[in-house]
């Protein structure tokens, strides 16, 4: 077995006419794990060409525990564990990257996210070879969980929470 009869990829052969043993793959080869047929899962981009504006896969709770997870990881060192760009790096002396709670970020489709995440942004380089494309997705939507924590409406809130809330907005000077 330690001989066999095989040419190695980069090698020269007599046996075709171009010399190389290498054979260029067949048109439409796909490699193993890289087909990505649907595209707005695969991109954050829709048929229309715009960011999507829902998260492709259906929201759980174990999907958000996941972003949560992945995020603690990956992002919050720059990004902060709020989401508010105070991550470790910022008080090292690197330059804080933009908070998510920014109305300009609170305002982008969550495909937008996905996006940075997969091709990187301004200093942001791309994580789309160590993180893979569910787990952004559970990223971003995790981000978005953030953003409502901090922006949510009082109308959205239970009753019990919303009393609250006014009752010490009464008290206050």
């Amino acid at each position: 077995m330690f001989n066999q009869p095989k040419l190695k990829p980069l090698a020269q052969s007599q046996l075709y006419d171009d010399g190389a043993a290498a054979r260029p793959p067949v048109e439409g080869t796909v490699a193993r794990g890289d087909l990505r047929a649907d595209r707005a899962f695969d991109t954050g981009i829709g048929p229309d060409g715009r960011f999507v504006a829902r998260l492709p896969l259906p929201l759980t709770r174990d999907l958000l525990e996941r972003g949560r997870g992945r995020f603690e990881i990956f992002c919050s060192p720059c990004h902060g564990r709020l989401g508010d760009g105070r991550g470790m790096i910022v008080e090292r002396g690197f330059k804080a990257p933009p908070s998510y709670h920014v109305d300009r970020l609170r305002g982008q489709p969550i495909g937008y996210f996905f996006d940075v995440m997969t091709n990187g942004f301004g200093k942001m380089s791309s994580y789309a070879s160590q993180v893979p494309p569910r787990d952004r997705w559970a990223i971003a939507a995790y981000v978005r969980a953030l953003q409502l924590s901090q922006h949510a409406p009082l109308r959205d809130l239970p009753a019990g929470d919303r009393q609250r809330i006014e009752s010490s907005r009464e008290g206050a000077p």
